[in-house]
């Protein structure tokens, strides 16, 4: 449990954004708000800012760059073995120890080497034709002449590709994809149950849980080579992991890869069709690895981590607390202009850029290449086989406090008479 109120009322009094109210647990500021302009305020002072939530519980806010660079390295300081997510908070995840996000090392990293090996670079590079084939039937519809909803069909992407690798029959993704949007989104109205958050949680988590025991059940009966038969065959501590880790870790892969994947394409979209940006992107395809990275950092997928303080500690010149909650906010580190120049421009030719929109240290994602490689041939193609992109109606922001994203951006476009770089 974190540390109460009465604790922190010296630290914080006299905080201006504190003393006006803010609340970064509400969703609606990210859907509805103006998230990066708070980031800039929290930055700006000399202390972490302190967040009561309720009588028991509360968190410190790191925002810029260095600190949330030192939180999330530094595991044997700031663990994630009690939850990584701010709406658990006082709530340890039952998940800790036996699921990758909520491990730490050593045990994290020798779960993890099996899989980061099927996840390298190279290996997944050997699926090039296969992530071209999927995406290009999920963008070709754009060169119909419709409307298009640019953001359902990137939410579709990751669950294509995740899918095929974990060898899940294509009749399930639409269905899957959709209940790992509402772990993501549940308190988004379009995503959300008629009984609520709390149910609407509760009934996905269980048919996404009960959906992998079938699975691998299945798979340990009939094995093959894909992601799912790697956790099952994956050894730490002198053992196999248990079915319960590896249905844990099957999900854990599967919304890691829906955060990630379609976001940032979606913020690209969102935010720059019809302007010089997107122009220019699309007439260099030389761009496209560094604009991909860019696009990471803009737009932040996953919004927060959570770490907890093993031991007192000062950071930013806050003592914190053993026990105390601390939440890194990704994209307030990522628009800190001490670690990026010019860090609220979006430069297409950005280098060095070391974003934490995957995260760093031992927790660093370990389907960044499949995501990497996921995203530039989704531009690639993108701009090799249309042009003169058009909004064609407004956009629609997932309410969430986890994932900065959008839900629907309607656009057209014309497919093109000669390549992208003719």
């Amino acid at each position: 449990m974190t540390t109460s109120s009465s604790t922190h009322s010296a630290r914080i009094s006299g905080c201006p954004v504190h003393n006006g109210g803010l609340d970064l647990v509400d969703p609606m500021l990210y859907s509805d708000g103006d998230a990066p302009a708070i980031w800039r305020r929290l930055r700006a002072l000399d202390t972490l800012h302190w967040q009561q939530v309720d009588n028991d519980n509360g968190f410190w806010s790191v925002v810029s760059y260095d600190d949330a660079d030192r939180v999330l390295r530094d595991w044997a300081v700031f663990t994630s073995e009690r939850g990584t997510l701010v709406d658990l908070l006082g709530h340890d995840d039952p998940a800790g120890g036996r699921q990758l996000a909520v491990t730490d090392p050593p045990r994290h990293t020798e779960m993890r080497v099996r899989l980061q090996k099927a996840l390298t670079a190279r290996a997944v590079d050997r699926q090039r034709d296969m992530i071209t084939s999927l995406l290009v039937e999920l963008i070709e519809p754009l060169g119909d002449g419709g409307v298009f909803d640019f953001a359902q069909a990137t939410l579709a992407l990751p669950m294509a590709v995740s899918g095929t690798l974990m060898g899940i029959p294509r009749r399930d993704w639409s269905w899957l994809s959709r209940l790992t949007t509402v772990c993501i989104a549940a308190d988004d109205p379009e995503y959300q149950g008629p009984d609520g958050k709390a149910a609407t949680l509760e009934n996905a988590h269980r048919e996404l849980f009960a959906y992998f025991q079938d699975l691998v059940e299945f798979r340990r009966a009939n094995p093959t080579d894909d992601l799912l038969s790697v956790l099952i065959g994956t050894t730490f501590e002198g053992r196999h992991m248990s079915p319960g880790e590896i249905i844990s870790n099957c999900y854990s892969l599967l919304l890691g890869a829906n955060v990630t994947t379609p976001h940032s394409p979606n913020f690209v979209m969102a935010e720059f069709i019809g302007t010089d940006v997107l122009a220019d992107w699309a007439a260099h395809p030389e761009v496209d690895a560094t604009a991909t990275e860019e696009a990471l950092r803009w737009a932040s997928p996953v919004n927060h981590f959570l770490r907890y303080a093993t031991q007192d500690v000062v950071m930013h010149n806050t003592p914190i607390a053993a026990g105390d909650a601390v939440v890194v906010w990704l994209g307030a580190a990522n628009r800190d202009d001490k670690a990026f120049p010019d860090a609220e421009v979006f430069n297409l030719r950005r280098k060095p850029n070391k974003h934490l929109a995957f995260g760093v240290g031992p927790h660093y994602c370990v389907g960044h290449s499949l995501a990497r490689l996921t995203l530039r041939i989704l531009f690639s193609e993108l701009f090799e086989r249309f042009d003169d992109f058009q909004a064609a109606g407004p956009t629609e922001r997932l309410r969430s406090n986890f994932v900065s994203g959008f839900k629907h951006i309607p656009i057209t476009a014309k497919r093109r008479t000669r390549g992208r770089s003719s």
